[in-house]
């Protein structure tokens, strides 16, 4: 069990490092290219799985305590999108204003905390595997935790190749790349050992997990696509969720 969820926790932290690769190997169109459609299928699998994966185990983990499931499913869900959103609402109000300078650390900074909730979502998955007796499944926290890795291959370079491209080394925009992922697998480990001494919070945990995923997927990933691509972008995210949704019916 130990070795799943360290590959689980790692698994997201190797996707940035790839993307973040790309600096050493790519033109710099390459990943404008290609990201749109990956983030658009890793949307869809992210989709699915914060519901098979998170929302769902969460109400039926809320049942079987005795409670009424629908209340910590919605709240926590609330929660968790509206924590994101008013991250995202004050960070772009700083940078408006010039109180957040435009700099390396601040953009490393700024993703490293954003890439905090998805950490979260894959500990919250794996603690209820742990704490056992929940509808949580191996493969469903596995694949929540291949969707993000998948997602942050393109983020990687969206992050690296920018910074070489401002004059940045390509070592050093490589390394920064990297770092930027560094916080998901600790935020994923800290949920873990949250939800072990707090297990009757679990429900809570996996519903606020799945706010914040539903979030960054509709806002960050599926908004942004349609914009971009409409056509094939919608395509690559209903394909990813009807991989997500087959694997869950047919292996979990």
């Amino acid at each position: 069990m130990i070795p799943e969820i360290i590959r689980g926790l790692m698994l997201p932290f190797l996707g940035t490092s790839i993307g973040a690769a790309a600096v050493l190997l790519l033109r710099a169109e390459a990943p404008k290219r290609i990201g749109p459609l990956l983030n658009g299928f890793a949307a869809g699998i992210m989709a699915a799985a914060s519901v098979f994966s998170l929302l769902l185990p969460a109400m039926e983990e809320a049942e079987s305590r005795g409670r009424i499931p629908w209340i910590p499913a919605c709240a926590g869900f609330l929660l968790g999108a509206g924590l994101l959103a008013a991250w995202d609402r004050i960070s772009l109000h700083r940078r408006r204003t010039g109180r957040i300078a435009h700099s390396t650390r601040m953009l490393v900074l700024s993703v490293s905390l954003h890439n905090v909730p998805e950490g979260m979502a894959v500990g919250a998955a794996y603690a209820g595997l742990l704490a056992g007796g929940t509808t949580v499944t191996a493969l469903g926290a596995f694949s929540l935790s291949l969707g993000i890795a998948l997602q942050n291959l393109p983020e990687g370079a969206i992050i690296s190749m920018p910074l070489h491209a401002g004059g940045v080394g390509r070592g050093k925009a490589f390394l920064l790349g990297v770092l930027s992922g560094a916080s998901e697998p600790v935020a994923g480990a800290l949920t873990i050992l949250l939800a072990r001494f707090a297990v009757p919070a679990l429900p809570w945990l996996l519903s606020f997990a799945a706010g914040a995923m539903a979030y960054v997927v509709g806002f960050e990933l599926i908004f942004a696509l349609l914009k971009e691509r409409p056509g094939r972008g919608l395509l690559c995210v209903l394909a990813g969720f009807a991989l997500m949704t087959a694997m869950d019916l047919l292996l979990g």
